[in-house]
């Protein structure tokens, strides 16, 4: 992901900033408990994810499902996906995976949430194929999609399917300096209950919001390819923990790098945290494991 990346990562402050106050609260709202938690990569192309893929893999997405429970999925942005294509991912997985769609970019990018109505049911009719496997689709706004268009971004929250999980992805930074207009747009996220995504990348630390607006963590987590990666990940372990104490229901974590070769083996060290802290029992992916050896 090249968003949010810097020349020098040693400057950044990657310290994980206190919760927003009405994070709390949210969480207090779940009598759940902890219910899911999905690990994975943005992609599952052995082009990028080179040394993840035993010699000889035929199906990506097979083997990519074997290894972890879920998948970021990008894919879904560059194009408006078939029910046949839903059908065809979804049969090549086994039963505990989760797809997580990106919302095409027609919608959010060149239509700019102008006129999606259409739109937005042939993505959310084709998703739903999906069935048990659909995690949660969300949509990224792109970077230019300021404040001054947030009536169109409500009225498409207040028609989007109820049917389909959202969470929502705020690049723009105008809505992190207004603290109005941030608690505006937030409370309109928590009264229909969609998902307000955390990115955790090294130039945007304003995304690094911490304000959960269902007790849902989202997390886009960028790498800055050096050892604070490993660092940064024992943070968000430590702040997860203490989330699932206050109530988190969802934990949807996904790893991302300018060039997704060690995408892999940086969930797999947080997944092995997971189990060792949380007492669960999520696979490791093997070929990763095999990679980072003394890490652990």
């Amino acid at each position: 992901m090249k968003f949010g990346k810097v020349e020098d990562p040693s400057k950044i402050d990657f310290t994980l900033p206190k919760d927003h106050p009405q994070t709390k609260e949210i969480l207090s709202r779940n009598t759940k408990g902890l219910e899911n938690i999905s690990v994975g990569a943005a992609k599952w192309t052995k082009s990028e994810m080179k040394g993840f893929y035993p010699k000889g893999t035929k199906d990506e997405l097979t083997y990519y499902s074997t290894q972890f429970n879920s998948i970021e999925l990008n894919g879904t942005f560059y194009g408006m996906p078939a029910p046949e294509q839903i059908l065809t991912w979804k049969n090549k997985t086994p039963a505990n995976f989760k797809f997580f769609p990106k919302i095409t970019s027609t919608i959010s990018h060149y239509r700019r949430l102008i006129d999606v109505t259409d739109h937005v049911t042939q993505f959310a009719t084709s998703i739903l194929n999906f069935e048990e496997k659909l995690g949660m689709a969300f949509l990224q706004l792109h970077d230019n999609y300021q404040p001054k268009d947030y009536s169109r971004l409500e009225k498409f929250i207040k028609e989007w399917p109820e049917e389909v999980p959202l969470a929502i992805e705020l690049r723009n930074a105008e809505w992190y300096n207004n603290e109005e207009i941030y608690h505006t747009v937030c409370e309109l996220f928590k009264e229909h209950r969609m998902t307000n995504i955390i990115v955790d990348t090294p130039g945007r630390r304003d995304m690094l919001h911490m304000r959960l607006t269902t007790p849902t963590a989202f997390i886009r987590f960028v790498a800055a390819g050096t050892e604070t990666d490993f660092i940064r990940l024992d943070d968000w372990m430590e702040r997860l923990t203490a989330w699932k104490q206050e109530g988190l229901q969802n934990v949807y974590f996904f790893v991302h790098q300018g060039f997704e070769k060690d995408s892999p083996l940086l969930a797999a060290y947080f997944i092995k945290k997971i189990n060792e802290l949380w007492k669960t029992d999520l696979h490791i992916p093997k070929m990763a494991t095999e990679n980072i050896g003394s890490l652990f």
